[in-house]
């Protein structure tokens, strides 16, 4: 198979820059046509573009940077493209003979200046890859944001996720195109020089919060719950949230809860700001609430979080969040709670963030946000399946099987309310971690997925923190996360006699 992108030459674009496209670990060959140029842009983009690739991204180029072409390269042919991919906003050529003819749409028009459209209006757009021939959509999706710095950002990350997509479509595998709203729009749409100014400002002003407060600093929620719960409400009334108390240079974040051997435990991400790595660390409870220290449980040279648990054949496990190491690697509990041993390697060669794993219908489903090494961390769903806990994990007909911001990233533990299976997600529409949803799963097996949100739960009056991502129960013990604002200058107050210091708040209990 050889593949054609069709580009504009005046706008070339990093991007653009390749000669294969990676579908299922081979390299199909690629070959760019250059044509004229279909919609001007705004004048003075790539200016804008070089000064934020030097202010914002630290000197690096990013996809969104020009691209100088070199005349010779561009008469190359491999042979006759089969596949065109046309990212101009140009009409289709009518005797193009090629069996696919696919092209992407943001928030439902054709061409990069739509894209930018979105962007400029406050949004990242929904994404279309529609097949020309015949018009039908072929996949949909809304890309994550939280890593693009910046209008070349944002663009960069739309045309990475594009190019997720394409991959997806041709890999073959049946496409599940879910319904996604489209972003309302309502923002006030500034030109290329106001977002930037605006981007450039709201970077000095992230360095300037970052100088003084340790970003982001999360912190843990808990509660015992005789009643209903959020999962029954869907909401986080009830009795009041509790604050676990940190040492402020240190954050607390993604809590799971286990009862094993008649003790229970709360494990958890412990981040050290000073190294920014983090480890696994675990506080026991009891009916009164948290006894005891924090103690570091599994630290291993790199970072390490998500500390997702199951029991399974007599014994608990463990399955934290190693995407940095490109593998799913699985601990056993040697000695409960503070002895772990890394026992087996579940996937390997991908990046997947916060690994899940549910029972349904006798095999095991694996869920994961993955990311194919470019775009954002929490926007594309992968699931895999076994017989049983070790493997072998085959990969779902349809991977990724969802690329959406809102409802992808797992946020817990899977629960099984009357028969239906729910999932908590992260709700990352208004950025990393600032929102979560709770997910029926309608549908699942080894080649059908589909879900349903049908509770969004923001931070609030009953949870003051800034951001809400992960929520988990165990028997009474209900725990979530969140953020705050923590002054770097708190980290050392311990270090100053009592007698000088106002008195304060217990933060174990503090709301």
């Amino acid at each position: 198979m050889i593949i054609e992108f069709r580009c504009e030459r005046e706008y070339a674009r990093q991007w653009m820059s390749r000669e294969t496209l990676s579908i299922d670990g081979r390299d199909v060959p690629v070959q760019i046509e250059w044509v004229p140029t279909a919609q001007p842009r705004p004048p003075g983009l790539d200016a804008l573009f070089e000064l934020e690739r030097v202010v914002l991204h630290k000197g690096k180029h990013t996809g969104a940077n020009k691209l100088k072409i070199v005349p010779e390269r561009t008469q190359v042919r491999t042979g006759t493209a089969e596949v065109i991919v046309d990212f101009t906003g140009a009409a289709r050529d009518p005797n193009c003979s090629a069996r696919l003819y696919l092209r992407p749409l943001f928030d439902g028009i054709a061409g990069e200046n739509a894209a930018l459209a979105a962007i400029l209006a406050g949004d990242l757009p929904v994404i279309d890859i529609v097949n020309e021939i015949d018009g039908s959509v072929l996949d949909r999706g809304h890309p994550s944001g939280e890593i693009a710095a910046g209008l070349s950002g944002a663009l960069e990350t739309v045309m990475a996720r594009t190019l997720t997509m394409v991959a997806a479509i041709l890999s073959g595998r049946p496409r599940i195109v879910p319904q996604v709203a489209r972003p309302a729009g309502n923002g006030p749409r500034r030109g290329p020089v106001g977002h930037v100014a605006r981007g450039l400002a709201v970077s000095i002003a992230k360095e300037i919060y970052r100088l003084c407060c340790y970003a982001p600093h999360w912190h843990i929620g808990w509660r015992f719950n005789d009643g209903a719960g959020v999962w029954q409400t869907g909401d986080l009334s009830g009795p009041g949230w509790n604050v676990l108390g940190d040492p402020g240079n240190h954050f607390y974040a993604d809590p799971f809860p286990v009862t094993w051997q008649g003790r229970t435990f709360v494990f958890f991400e412990d981040l050290d700001h000073r190294v920014e790595k983090g480890i696994i660390s675990a506080i026991e409870f009891n009916d009164a609430g948290p006894v005891g220290e924090v103690m570091p449980v599994l630290e291993e040279p790199w970072h390490l979080s998500y500390p997702f648990l199951i029991e399974d054949d007599g014994e608990l496990w463990m399955i934290p969040e190693s995407s940095i190491r490109g593998d799913v690697a699985l601990y056993k509990c040697i000695r409960f709670p503070d002895k772990w041993e890394r026992y087996a390697t579940l996937l390997s060669g991908l990046e997947l963030a916060d690994v899940t794993i549910t029972r349904h219908n006798g095999l095991h489903y694996l869920f994961g946000a993955w990311r194919d090494g470019t775009g954002g961390y929490s926007d594309s769903l992968a699931i895999y399946y076994a017989d049983r806990l070790l493997g072998p994990w085959l990969p779902h007909a349809s991977n990724p099987v969802l690329i959406d911001r809102a409802s992808t990233r797992p946020a817990g533990n899977f629960v099984t309310l009357d028969d239906k299976l729910w999932r908590p997600v992260q709700d990352c529409t208004d950025g990393y971690g600032a929102g979560l949803a709770l997910a029926e799963v309608v549908e699942l097996s080894p080649t059908a997925f589909k879900q349903i949100v049908r509770h969004s739960l923001k931070p609030g009056p009953a949870w003051p923190g800034r951001k809400l991502h992960t929520l988990n129960r165990c028997g009474r013990l209900e725990v979530i996360d969140g953020s705050r604002v923590q002054p770097k200058t708190s980290a050392f107050a311990s270090k100053i006699p009592s007698a000088v210091l106002p008195a304060r708040t217990n933060p174990s209990t503090a709301r």
